[in-house]
């Protein structure tokens, strides 16, 4: 579907484009995110249509980003989008790995507190970002 880029000013240019689509949608997700947790205790007093609403908003723009996410990658390079990639699926398999040995701590009562999904984005997001220095430094 995407035209063969002949000029690197053209791939440069459809870079930055995409870059800064992901970056919005990214910034819009965050927002949605942050009003369906915290207006219905703030803003509309726990209203269930309201909230409803509010985490359906939420959804549509988080699928408005996975979108955006997946335009972005496909107009990286062949290296970029292999660092992308090995960096994602170090991510997945830590995040599942962990998140589930961390529910079954719960489970089996080693732990006092119910885990929180919050810990595993956090440990996921760290991972990523460790994939994609390494794949940097491994492809340069």
């Amino acid at each position: 579907m995407n035209k063969q880029v002949t000029e690197p000013n053209e791939w440069q240019a459809r870079t930055k484009k995409n870059t800064f689509k992901l970056g919005m949608w990214t910034l819009a997700w965050v927002i949605t995110s942050a009003i369906a947790a915290f207006a219905p205790r703030f803003i509309w007093d726990f209203d269930t249509l309201l909230t409803v609403i509010g985490v359906l908003v939420n959804v549509c723009v988080g699928f408005g980003m996975i979108f955006a996410n997946k335009r972005y990658l496909q107009g990286l390079d062949e290296m970029q989008q292999k660092i992308q990639s090995e960096a994602m699926a170090l991510s997945l398999g830590v995040g599942l790995v962990l998140g589930l040995g961390y529910e079954l701590l719960e489970d089996i009562k080693l732990i006092g507190f119910e885990p929180e999904i919050s810990h595993l984005v956090i440990v996921m997001c760290i991972t990523y970002g460790i994939g994609i220095i390494k794949g940097g430094a491994k492809y340069r």
